[in-house]
């Protein structure tokens, strides 16, 4: 009898590993499906699988690009930390863009209409060109002003406006890698995605030591290597993924009949974008003058909070995966009219994500010493590091929730509720509190993160009562 149960418990255990392992294999394996029948837990799985990867391979990238740029000197740490406070406006353009080609697409796959999703692809990319090729120009031309404005010193603005040039004239490999994931992710193909920047991550961890230090036949480029070593290998991220596009064997396959202007797509494309771009415009825009708030503590404390704030994307990212996962149920579901579906799925990937983010959290409270240490052992550095990474740490639980809730609104096409709510918890509530913190009372570094935890603590918190009102249920794009 014994014997009996023990080999049927073995049976149940293979078939339950065997069930996993197929999940995962088709997770990876890049079938674009619809996620609106079926099991929700399953469909949440098969999305964050791949997602999660993709954003763990940006995570990645940050923290390679820093341990890198931080063996150059503390001023090469900052100016990236400079540089990336303005460039996320950049980030905020590519992923406002991103949230309306997920929604737009994701909706038109729900309602069984890929030659809609596929017009759809075509005329957000035609205005991520436009705007692509402002910002090179502006970048460019402007390069010393921002690192001045941002409060770096000559010395700063002398040996490392290279990198600042470089980042901002091949702004377009950062507009499209964003951009043409989340038009596959909308599409159910999220492994693609991840594939894409594994290909890219790769190629710029082997590029980074060579072209930073000069090995081999290489000359040594400093802090603008670590650039040049970011735009080749998104660029030939981009490179794949347009041929993907193209190949014509996806959902979404873009022929030639799509490459024109369509003026009412292109329309409800800005309409969407708009507030989404405005809404991480306005989040990018707080951490610049958070930036320029913490450079008046010195160089060491900006160095310290840009390896804390690499650090905490390695984790962010992946978290992230899990909210695009939720953008994309959501959208599929609501094209297919099944908004209870879209609902269930949302608060079932924040629970998720919430239990990851309280893992991540426990050890980077535990552990911030070591792990900020191992990036630069300056112990101003150190110190201002692992002030921040724990202040930090303590809130990713409500971040856990605001990231899902937030992607959510997005995925609806909602765009609008979690833009007005940046406004107010950003601009009008972690600026002033910052500002009041750190200079005010002279709490410094501090007073800036524990600015941030309030904000967004108090931020996501918002977000869930605004879903639960379930107006985004009735949004039409």
């Amino acid at each position: 009898m014994p014997t009996f149960a023990a080999a049927n418990l073995v049976t149940q255990l293979y078939l339950r590993m065997s069930k996993i392992f197929k999940t995962l294999k088709q997770a990876l394996s890049g079938e674009e499906q619809e996620f609106t029948t079926g099991s929700i837990n399953r469909a949440i799985v098969l999305l964050s699988i791949p997602m999660v990867l993709e954003m763990m391979m940006e995570g990645i990238f940050a923290l390679v690009d820093i341990y890198f740029v931080s063996k150059i000197s503390p001023e090469a740490t900052a100016t990236v930390g400079m540089t990336e406070s303005v460039v996320t406006i950049i980030y905020s353009i590519a992923i406002g863009l991103s949230a309306a080609a997920t929604a737009t697409v994701a909706r038109r796959i729900g309602e069984h209409d890929p030659e809609g999703a596929a017009k759809a692809a075509v005329q957000a990319c035609i205005l991520a060109l436009v705007i692509s090729f402002i910002i090179s120009v502006v970048g460019i031309v402007f390069a010393e002003n921002i690192l001045r404005l941002m409060g770096g010193t000559e010395k700063q603005v002398v040996e490392c406006v290279g990198y600042t040039k470089v980042i901002f004239g091949s702004n377009f490999v950062i507009m499209f890698i964003f951009l043409l994931n989340a038009i596959f992710r909308g599409a159910g193909n999220a492994s693609i995605a991840m594939w894409v920047l594994v290909v890219s991550n790769a190629i710029n961890i082997v590029l980074d030591p060579i072209l930073i230090f000069g090995w081999g036949p290489f000359p040594a480029m400093g802090i603008t290597g670590a650039a040049v070593a970011t735009s080749i290998g998104r660029g030939i991220g981009v490179c794949i993924q347009v041929y993907l596009l193209l190949r014509g064997t996806n959902i979404i396959k873009i022929a030639k009949r799509h490459l024109v202007l369509h003026i009412e797509t292109i329309v409800n494309m800005m309409r969407v974008a708009s507030t989404g771009t405005l809404q991480y415009i306005i989040a990018s825009a707080s951490w610049i003058f958070l930036m320029a708030i913490i450079a008046k503590s010195g160089t060491e404390a900006v160095s310290g909070y840009t390896i804390a704030i690499r650090i905490l994307i390695f984790t962010i990212m992946p978290a992230w995966g899990m909210a695009n996962a939720a953008a994309t149920l959501v959208g599929q579901n609501l094209g297919a009219k099944q908004p209870d579906r879209a609902e269930a799925s949302v608060w079932r990937t924040a629970h998720m994500d919430m239990v990851f983010m309280l893992v991540v959290s426990i050890i980077y409270f535990l552990f911030a010493r070591p792990i900020v240490s191992s990036f630069d052992p300056n112990p101003l550095v150190v110190e201002s590091g692992v002030l921040a990474l724990r202040i930090f740490s303590i809130g990713y639980v409500f971040f856990a929730y605001g990231m899902v809730i937030s992607s959510a609104f997005n995925g609806a096409g909602d765009t609008l509720t979690p833009t007005l709510v940046n406004l107010v918890c950003f601009w009008l509530l972690e600026i002033p509190l910052g500002w009041l913190l750190a200079i005010r009372f002279g709490h410094g570094l501090a007073g800036v993160c524990w600015a941030v935890f309030i904000a967004e603590s108090i931020m996501a918190v918002v977000l869930v009562v605004l879903f639960k009102k379930g107006k985004w249920k009735t949004v039409k794009i």
